[in-house]
């Protein structure tokens, strides 16, 4: 399986938490205070997912994958680092942290 149907995968299984089950996504996160931005992050990460696991093994088809796999980790992991920093999200995200920057690493084939 190539890294862009991985990390597609990956933000499918992380967009649908929230919407299938809020409380338990709370629970692991910390409370929400704004759910609707909760719902839109995840409706937007269940579309670059699926584009990415729906990309082909081609290279016509694999840079726009990789594009929105590495800006969408980039993206994630600097609100992540920032916003735990500044204590506005739960340190549970410094793991998503993680897991967004080993993304960039296995696009850049360094794993």
């Amino acid at each position: 399986m190539t890294v862009s149907r991985l990390q597609g995968s990956f933000n499918v299984v992380s967009g649908l938490w929230p919407l299938l089950h809020m409380r338990s996504f709370e629970a692991a996160t910390g409370p929400k205070t704004d759910e609707w931005l909760v719902r839109t992050v995840s409706g937007l990460l269940i579309a670059i997912g699926m584009a990415q696991i729906l990309s082909r093994d081609n290279p016509q088809n694999l840079v726009p994958a990789k594009l929105l796999g590495i800006g969408t980790a980039a993206t994630l992991a600097a609100i992540d680092l920032v916003y735990v920093a500044k204590g506005r999200i739960n340190k549970i995200y410094l793991l998503d942290a993680a897991v967004e920057l080993s993304w960039i690493r296995h696009w850049l084939g360094k794993p």
